[in-house]
């Protein structure tokens, strides 16, 4: 142990307790507004449906509370209790090479972080989701979406590992800035590979029929100056009672999805103004503006673990005695998360800012009316509290209040 251990097992704690804190000021501050609907929307949501979403609000905040906890603990274990140089250790028995070693440390240390997660995301999708009437899923779909998960993790991370431990080994003092020029690059060909080639592997999308909706999309992006490659249905409910819409792809390979279920509850009307606010994002470039954000952070980062990897501190200070390539890369996986998170109200605003925006260009080229409705319809669909804590929404939240957006929106119909 060192001062980084000392530094890291704080931060740990601190970012456990501040999680804790805020789900239970959630928790009080939805049971506090539970029997009552707001004023804005009494003529829209039921009080019935009010409760259903702050039980809903609750259930999933006491899900987090032991999720935060039990992630904490598998964090420690896996740095300060020895697991990592366990591991380490079980592979290098082996005599594979620091190359062909570190890969299969590496991807069973991925492995195995799935296998522990799998009993809380089971219990959140047959017993949490289930309890509040979302869960569409099977436990053979389930456990047949892990695998094709896990095969795509050890085909897809076996080439990236590859490549990092390559380029830490070979390519010299700046090993981190051709790193990220190549992560760079594997983010984008995902981006427009992920629409046509992985996404399929998962859900069904099959073009939209509905003739009248079709010529209304089409007429809306021809206005706004977007060029898909198709408007795709996704058949979201196999899985999950909950809606949306979004956009995917790059290039040639950009696409529109929506959810069978957000086809169910809106009306073309309220379709038309969802699909204007997910085109602002296009016509605002908030999408390149988060990739330019992303790939600072994530200079940043390869540039701290390019130092941080050849300091005895940052691997003694975590537990691990022995030095390696893998060994860095694991280690800075599991430590970044913890300091990134106090970024969470910075990336909050930003974020929100961005809603307002695409929100406004909705309104600019649909009707703000429309959106409004859809934004209330969604929100009793999928059981999202109308009262959420502000400082909790302001740290979690990446779009504003349900409240708040819609006064914004009323702007736009003055």
């Amino acid at each position: 142990m060192n001062e980084f251990t000392w530094i890291f097992i704080a931060a740990v704690v601190l970012m456990t307790a501040v999680e804790l804190w805020l789900s239970l000021r959630q928790g009080r501050y939805v049971q506090a507004h539970r029997d009552e609907v707001p004023d804005a929307f009494k003529d829209q949501i039921s009080l019935a449906a009010h409760q259903k979403a702050a039980d809903y609000t609750a259930a999933k905040g006491k899900y987090n509370r032991s999720e935060s906890v039990y992630g904490m603990v598998i964090l420690l274990l896996w740095t300060l209790g020895g697991g990592l140089a366990l591991l380490s250790g079980i592979w290098s028995q082996f005599e594979l090479g620091p190359m062909i070693g570190g890969i299969a440390f590496f991807l069973s240390f991925l492995v195995i972080g799935s296998v522990i997660e799998l009993p809380f995301s089971y219990y959140k999708t047959f017993v949490l989701e289930d309890k509040f009437g979302f869960n569409r899923n099977t436990p053979s779909l389930f456990i047949a979406d892990f695998f094709k998960q896990t095969l795509l993790t050890l085909v897809m991370g076996g080439i990236l590992i590859w490549v990092a431990l390559w380029m830490m080994g070979s390519a010299g003092d700046y090993w981190w800035l051709y790193l990220w020029a190549a992560w760079m690059a594997f983010a984008l060909f995902m981006m427009w590979a992920y629409p046509a080639f992985i996404a399929p592997l998962f859900n069904n999308f099959t073009p939209l029929e509905d003739a009248n909706l079709q010529k209304r999309v089409e007429d809306l992006l021809a206005r706004c100056g977007f060029k898909s490659q198709g408007i795709f249905v996704m058949d979201g409910s196999r899985r999950s009672g909950h809606g949306n819409a979004y956009f995917t792809g790059l290039g040639s390979n950009k696409r529109i999805v929506f959810f069978d279920t957000l086809l169910n509850t809106l009306n073309e009307d309220q379709i038309e103004a969802v699909l204007a606010h997910e085109l602002g994002h296009f016509r605002r470039k908030h999408v390149v503006k988060n990739m330019f954000v992303m790939a600072g952070l994530s200079l940043l980062g390869l540039a701290l673990l390019g130092w941080a990897s050849g300091e005895a501190w940052f691997y003694e200070g975590l537990g691990v005695s022995t030095q390696s390539n893998a060994m860095a890369l694991a280690l800075f996986m599991l430590v970044i998360p913890v300091f990134l998170f106090f970024l969470h109200p910075l990336m909050t605003s930003l974020s929100r800012k961005y809603e307002y925006e695409a929100d406004d260009y909705a309104a600019s080229v649909s009707n703000a009316d429309d959106l409004i409705a859809a934004l209330v319809a969604l929100y009793q669909e999928n059981a999202s509290t109308l009262t959420p804590d502000p400082l909790v929404s302001a740290v979690y939240d990446s779009h504003p209040p349900a409240a708040m957006r819609i006064a914004h929106l009323q702007t736009n119909t003055a």
